[in-house]
C-alpha cells in the first residue's frame, strides 16, 4: 500500500506541476466562454442547452492529457522499474487511474462551477450537472488511462485514442446529458452504474495492455 500510495503521489504531483492538469480545465473554460457568444443572449436557449454543452466539452477536455498518461513513463523505463519491485500491471493501471482522476476530476468540476454561470445554471439544474460530473468523471478518468494503455507506442496514439474514446463515451453522454431533463433521477443512477463498470474493468484492460507491451 505504500508504494501504491507513493506512485499516487509522485503522478499527482507530476500532473500539477508539468501544467498538464490545467490544460483540460483551460479548454473547458473557453469552450464554456465561447458557446454564450456564438447562440446570443437567449436567456432560455441558454438554459436548455447550455448543460449539453458542458458535457460535451467534459468529454472533448479528456482527450487531451491521453498521450501523457502512459508513454512518458514506458519511455522512461518507470513501468520496467515498477514491475521489478513485484507490482503487479493491474495495481499500476489502477494508481494510474487514482492518481489521473485526483488531477482530472476535481478541478474539472471546479471549472464546470464557473462554466455554469456563463449557461446561466443555478438551484437544481446547477446541483444536477455537478452530481452527474462528479459521477462521471472517475469513468472518464479510466477510460482515458484504458486507452492511453492500448495505443501506447503507436504512430498517431492521440488521433486514435480519440476515435476509440467518444464512442464509448456516448453512453455517459447520453445519461449525463439526459440528467439534466430527468427528474426522476434514473438517469443518474444508469450514469452511476456506467461509472462503475468503466472504473471495474480499467485496470484489467489497461494491465493486459501493459503486460502486452512488454511481450
Amino acid at each position: 500500500m505504500r508504494q501504491l500510495a507513493s506512485i499516487i503521489w509522485r503522478d499527482v504531483r507530476q500532473s500539477y506541476a508539468s501544467g498538464g492538469t490545467w490544460l483540460p480545465v483551460i479548454f473547458y473554460l473557453s469552450a464554456a466562454t465561447l458557446f454564450p457568444f456564438a447562440v446570443g443572449p437567449d436567456r432560455q436557449l441558454l438554459l436548455e442547452t447550455g448543460g449539453g454543452i458542458l458535457w460535451i466539452a467534459a468529454l472533448l477536455a479528456t482527450l487531451l492529457p491521453l498521450d501523457r498518461l502512459i508513454q512518458p513513463d514506458l519511455d522512461n523505463g518507470i513501468y520496467d522499474q515498477l514491475i521489478v519491485r513485484g507490482l503487479a500491471d493491474e495495481l499500476i493501471a489502477f494508481a494510474r487511474l487514482i492518481s489521473h482522476w485526483l488531477a482530472f476530476g476535481p478541478p474539472l468540476l471546479c471549472a464546470a462551477f464557473l462554466a455554469s454561470g456563463l449557461m446561466g445554471l443555478d438551484g437544481p439544474p446547477l446541483v444536477t450537472l455537478l452530481a452527474s460530473l462528479a459521477i462521471a468523471t472517475p469513468a472518464l478518468a479510466g477510460l482515458a488511462v484504458m486507452i492511453a494503455a492500448l495505443t501506447a507506442g503507436l504512430k498517431g496514439a492521440g488521433a486514435l485514442g480519440g476515435l476509440l474514446l467518444v464512442p464509448l463515451a456516448i453512453p455517459m453522454l447520453i445519461f449525463g446529458a439526459g440528467s439534466l431533463s430527468d427528474p426522476s433521477g434514473s438517469a443518474l443512477l444508469f450514469l452511476a452504474a456506467i461509472s462503475l463498470l468503466l472504473v471495474a474493468i480499467t485496470p484489467f484492460a489497461a494491465g493486459a495492455a501493459l503486460r502486452a507491451l512488454r511481450e
